[in-house]
């Protein structure tokens, strides 16, 4: 129920509650709010049967958890019906792109092979240097100025 409160805060609300009913009061005010938060309980499983006993005996197994749409889908994937488990295993990622950088460092040598067999113009015009910087402007030149910009 409280799974995000961290140590901190829970620390924080202890003194907090110290401070704002005083340490004669505070047992009274747990006594309550535990009994509030027992009666919301009992009411959610009161509720929770009536809408069972009406959706009659084929929806026998319905869990509300299932209104989730992240536990929906969680529960609709792992079904071993639909087969996903075993596209999951055969898919490997790492083999994947091997594959991929396999097949881009040998075109790239099928390219210069054959450009350097082939003629000069085609493998110098054609292939763009990945691992060239950008020329940097000379010290003299100035970038272009719009004064309709400014």
């Amino acid at each position: 129920m409280f799974n995000d409160i961290g140590p901190l805060e829970l620390v924080t609300i202890v003194v907090l509650a110290v401070l704002v009913f005083g340490p004669d009061k505070l047992p009274k005010v747990i006594q309550d709010v535990m009994r509030t938060v027992r009666k919301i309980r009992e009411f959610s499983e009161s509720a929770k049967a009536d809408i069972r006993s009406e959706l009659g005996p084929e929806f026998k197994d319905f869990e509300f958890e299932d209104l989730n749409p992240k536990t929906f889908i969680r529960k609709q994937l792992d079904n071993d019906e639909l087969g996903l488990k075993e596209i999951r295993n055969g898919f490997d990622l790492k083999k994947e792109m091997a594959e991929v950088t396999d097949a881009v460092h040998s075109r790239d040598t099928d390219t210069s092979a054959s450009g350097s067999s082939g003629s000069s113009a085609s493998s110098g015009g054609g292939r763009i240097d990945m691992n060239k910087k950008p020329e940097e402007p000379a010290k003299d030149d100035r970038p272009p100025f719009d004064a309709d910009a400014t």
